[in-house]
């Protein structure tokens, strides 16, 4: 699946987080729900996913809108969403396999108060991100306008082609045909509207060439291609004027789609491949976020034109520049929590949120890095620097206890009877994941070059797995240096100078704060502590048969440099209130697009039934927003603990 998997990246999961059940109690559920589970099983009903790629959890998505033109890749994506509306008792049950946070190390907390319950993302409009740009500027949503162009076409240059020429352009644009040309009769032929034909084909299908020919007295337009297969890739380039940028900037406003799942419908509907757009970091799929996005040589005017046929995105405040957007380049999130139902006292919450003003939050990596089911992904990880490539090849596509979709099932079950990657991959109708794509390269390949069939997955997709092997050792040691030293910086701690880390020596330590520590994340270019958790770093790898000392790969791309996190994040502009409310349905706030559509703010009750805190905090970029409210709440935020306890965040 295509996953832009990077520091970068801001994701939550959507958790309940409510005080547990008695033991008894969860144990009899339990086996009430593993019969359910068994007899659904049977019936081939699996909800749940594969978890090789990002984490994500069972979504309704019948809000989406996809093009008209089907295609195979379309059918992919049908079928990996078909069973997401899973019985949430059965994901609950399915999800005893999968991890809790002390599994990955997530132990400490560092603020005093006594925590409470809340839910968390009830419903996904409760979890809202705003990218905060390099120049600090937060993005908004706040004008649908246009620039004004003299180059722009008419707005008929969208209608002016029948859905089925459009069909048959799509066809030969893709070369999914042997045709070299398609011709398009000229209904009352003018010279303008044969001029509007030309601008539609060349600006909607580019890549496409036009001329008029005259066919037994009729005028058609014949459309061909301008230069071979490169053209699709690379927008006709004497079709831009040169006094306009080469890249329209625009923000995306979206609800409940990840970035790359946005970045493809937009790409279907320009007919354009993914590539050409750009972004500065990934936001999460439950949630509404708001993100500064840019496209190679596609016009504010088309761009604008699909705010009448995508239901759960907007596109807004559009501009040319001369330059794309890079990875990392923002400066954070600012994120609008709201946590629905909670049972915390006034003081409790002033506490907790003050708590998380001034002190912060432990820099955890979340639980989403380490995917959610029995085989986490720094497993995997480990495996790849352990050049233990069997045990690679083993833990992608071995049968796996826990939420699975029913296909998986049967591919890891074939797979662990034959090791056919022929026979397993005839169970798998959908070859993008990564067990399709790892059995499609040892296919290629063969069983004895597990190497090159695993390089057959996309490298940032490879990459999550080592990464998550660090995130897993980082977690573990920055849990121990607290446990050990308190929330103090100590002689032998290191900080940065500039970008180089260098140890606090014993006169200095009265100059810096816990907030001034970092910590590295395992690699060949990186120094550790001089104290007790330097050796423990030492310790941890060699048990994982791992050479701290040598931690550059064969494979270059699987060479660690490592790098330097800070073990405490202090939030800046935290702002929060208590809101009583009756409707658990009711929004508790205004997005960017209520209010460009008018909508009045929520009037709530002054005694409601429940209870909410609205919260907001703006983060720097790898940081995770569940970490930040696992801090406030003291509440373990695996879906693992969290679907077992309460499902109503599955409604």
């Amino acid at each position: 699946l295509p996953c832009a998997l990077n520091m970068e990246t801001v994701e939550m999961n959507s958790v309940s987080l409510k005080r547990p059940r008695s033991e008894d109690d969860v144990a009899n559920a339990d086996e009430i729900k593993r019969q359910k589970i068994l007899e659904k099983s049977q019936a081939g009903n699996d909800s749940g996913q594969s978890i090789e790629t990002v984490t994500e959890q069972p979504e309704d998505t019948k809000n989406e809108i996809i093009p008209n033109e089907e295609s195979e890749e379309q059918e992919e994506e049908e079928l990996e969403d078909s069973d997401e509306d899973g019985d949430p008792e059965s994901f609950a049950d399915m999800m005893k396999h999968g991890l809790t946070e002390s599994d990955v190390g997530i132990t400490k907390f560092v603020s005093s108060h006594k925590g409470f319950s809340g839910i968390l993302k009830e419903r996904y409009s409760d979890f809202v991100v705003h990218e905060i740009g390099k120049d600090g500027r937060v993005s908004h949503l706040d004008d649908f306008s246009v620039p004004v162009d003299d180059e722009d076409p008419s707005e008929e240059t969208f209608t002016v082609l029948s859905d089925e020429d459009k069909q048959r352009l799509e066809e030969l644009q893709l070369f999914k045909n042997k045709e070299t040309s398609v011709a398009i009769e000229v209904i009352e032929d003018t010279k303008e509207k044969r001029t509007v034909i030309h601008q539609a084909v060349k600006s909607l299908f580019p890549g496409l060439e036009t001329k008029t020919e005259d066919r037994d007295g009729k005028k058609y337009i014949i459309a061909y291609h301008a230069a071979g297969k490169k053209a699709l890739a690379n927008p006709r380039k004497h079709s831009w004027p040169k006094s306009r940028g080469s890249y329209c900037h625009f923000v995306l406003y979206k609800e409940n789609k990840d970035t790359m799942d946005a970045i493809n419908v937009l790409s279907k509907f320009l007919r354009v491949k993914p590539n050409i757009f750009s972004y500065m970091g990934t936001k999460d799929k439950r949630a509404i976020t708001v993100q500064e996005i840019a496209v190679l040589r596609i016009t504010a005017q088309r761009l604008a034109h699909l705010n009448k046929c995508l239901m759960n995105f907007k596109l807004g405040n559009f501009s040319y520049k001369n330059h794309p957007l890079k990875l990392g380049e923002l400066q954070g999130n600012h994120f609008t929590v709201v946590l629905r139902n909670i049972t915390g006292t006034d003081d409790q919450i002033e506490q907790a949120m003050h708590s998380l003003r001034e002190i912060g939050f432990i820099n955890y990596y979340g639980m989403q890095r380490f995917g959610t089911t029995a085989v986490p992904t720094y497993q995997i990880g480990r495996a790849i620097l352990q050049n233990n490539w069997n045990e690679v090849m083993d833990l992608i596509l071995k049968p796996r206890p826990g939420a699975e979709k029913g296909y998986l099932v049967k591919c890891r079950e074939e797979w662990a009877k034959t090791k056919d990657p022929a026979a397993a991959l005839k169970k798998l109708p959908v070859k993008r994941c990564v067990e399709g794509q790892l059995l499609r390269g040892l296919l290629k390949f063969g069983m004895k070059n597990i190497i090159s069939a695993f390089g057959i997955i996309p490298r940032n997709n490879r990459l999550m797995y080592i990464h998550s092997y660090q995130s897993y050792v980082w977690n573990n040691m920055v849990s121990k240096r607290i446990e050990e030293y308190g929330l103090r910086a100590v002689p032998g701690d290191l900080i940065l100078k500039g970008a180089t880390a260098v140890h606090i020596e014993e006169g200095d330590v009265d100059n810096y704060t816990i907030h001034d520590v970092v910590m590295p994340l395992p690699g060949f270019d990186v120094i550790y502590p001089k104290h007790k958790i330097g050796e423990a770093y030492k310790e941890m790898l060699v048990a994982d048969n791992l050479d701290i000392n040598n931690m550059r790969h064969k494979i270059r791309d699987y060479s660690l440099s490592g790098a330097y996190r800070k073990i405490i994040i202090r939030p800046q502009n935290v702002n929060w209130e208590v809101v009583a409310y009756d409707d658990p349905k009711i929004p508790l706030f205004t997005t960017d697009l209520d209010k460009l559509e008018g909508k009045p703010l929520p009037v709530l009750p002054t005694d409601g039934k429940f209870r909410a805190l609205k919260m907001e905090f703006s983060l720097p970029p790898s940081t995770y927003a569940t970490m930040a409210i696992r801090e406030v709440l003291k509440m373990d935020t695996s879906i693992k603990n969290q679907t077992q306890l309460n499902t109503t965040w599955l409604r």
